[in-house]
């Protein structure tokens, strides 16, 4: 009992001790007081509770107010490492052209693509772009939502940046885009999935505190054999001029998946060919030229005709023995020979009966001609020319007899 007594002692020894100690005044906080708690805790929580609605609203109240920006919509963009320079200066183009992204570093080789999720997680992101490198030649392109699906893969091809092509278009930064699209984007349905997402990728949300309150400029998706054509345009004026700013690049889808960044593929294009195949494909018709040549030389060597043209008239004489082939050469000549000669007989006689024909023709024209320049003489005509007939007669009788007389006169002169 006494040892008790002893303890209780020693404890209210203690307990005065501790309370002849003085402690500093604490500062006191401008505006801030502990609340000191109630008796009764239900009563004040009925207090500090919400007020209730009233059941009528008067009309001059004020509506309350909502913020503007509520499509609220972040595009992580990124790159892994192996791309061209010409890829990464389009990847910096589409960044400037959406005010509502985010960048992030080169992604390493040996990273799978579900880090790009959780990259998309830190950086508060709904939608990806990636942009993936293959041999320093080809470039492929990500579209994804981010966490849930769908995503898609594509190939970007003839690409050409706002830097390369030096257009004449210019438009404000940060202003908003009118998205169109060809009518084949809303008759097969991959189509209509793929439209969404570009239209929640590069759609600047309103409001967007980096973004300007403008509409000057146009992005054209076109779907033209079986791939996504890239435009971009300025608005000149509100007739519809337009003048191209850049960049440029078409996309050719490969694959949709279900999930972001894998899952089961709910699309694949039939018609895909990758870029390496389609080089082998030009390597192989190239060497296909090549042997084709070489099969061209080689059946023509072996088609080639052993007897040539005869140049020479004598080049077959040294085939075979010479006496022989001298012989028959000998009588071809002959032969050749006679052939000749009755062919210039058989000409001489044709001249010859032209000649003769054409002596004919003549004759019987001017026998023509003769006849039927004479006339019929009359009754009159016919004894004149009779009776002077008869006296010609007479005189050339006479005319004989005396110069034969004179003829013998002279050769008796001469005699003697």
């Amino acid at each position: 009992m006494k040892q008790l007594q002893m303890d209780k002692n020693d404890a209210k020894g203690k307990q005065k001790a501790n309370l002849k100690k003085k402690f500093k005044p604490g500062k006191k906080q401008k505006g801030k007081q502990k609340a000191k708690p109630d008796k009764d805790s239900d009563e004040s929580e009925d207090e500090r509770g919400t007020v209730p609605l009233k059941e009528t609203r008067i009309s001059d109240e004020p509506i309350p107010k909502k913020s503007k920006w509520t499509n609220k919509q972040r595009v992580l963009v990124l790159c892994a490492r192996g791309i061209n320079h010409r890829d990464r200066h389009l990847m910096r183009d589409l960044r400037t052209l959406m005010p509502h992204h985010r960048a992030e570093p080169k992604m390493e080789r040996w990273k799978t693509l579900s880090v790009v999720n959780e990259m998309s997680e830190m950086k508060h992101c709904n939608k990806v772009v990636l942009f993936e490198g293959r041999r320093k030649r080809d470039l492929y392109m990500w579209l994804a939502n981010a966490g849930v699906g769908p995503s898609v893969k594509f190939l970007v091809e003839n690409i050409h940046t706002m830097g390369e092509m030096k257009l004449t278009g210019n438009c404000l930064r940060g202003s908003r885009p009118l998205l169109s699209f060809s009518e084949d984007f809303t008759k097969q349905p991959h189509l209509v999935l793929i439209k969404e997402l570009l239209v929640q990728i590069f759609g600047v949300p309103n409001h967007h505190p980096k973004s300007q309150p403008f509409i000057d400029r146009v992005i054209t998706f076109t779907y033209l054999d079986n791939r996504i054509w890239y435009r971009h345009f300025q608005i000149l004026s509100e007739d519809g001029g337009l003048t191209e700013i850049g960049p440029r690049f078409v996309m050719n889808p490969i694959k949709i998946f279900s999930g972001s960044f894998g899952g089961d593929p709910i699309w694949e294009n039939a018609d895909y060919q990758s870029p390496a195949k389609h080089r082998q494909m030009l390597r192989k018709a190239a060497s296909e030229k090549y042997l084709q040549r070489t099969k061209k030389k080689v059946d023509q060597q072996v088609n080639a005709p052993k007897n040539t043209h005869k140049l020479i008239p004598h080049g077959d004489i040294f085939r075979d023995d010479v006496d022989k082939r001298a012989k028959v050469l000998l009588k071809q000549e002959q032969k050749q020979e006679k052939l000749q000669q009755e062919r210039e007989k058989i000409e001489k006689r044709q001249k010859i009966m032209a000649e003769r024909d054409a002596m004919r023709k003549l004759k019987l024209a001017t026998a023509k001609k003769s006849a039927s320049s004479k006339k019929l003489p009359t009754r009159k005509e016919l004894a004149r020319k009779r009776e002077g007939d008869d006296r010609g007669a007479k005189k050339t009788f006479n005319g004989v007899k005396k110069g034969a007389k004179g003829a013998k006169g002279k050769k008796m002169a001469n005699v003697k």
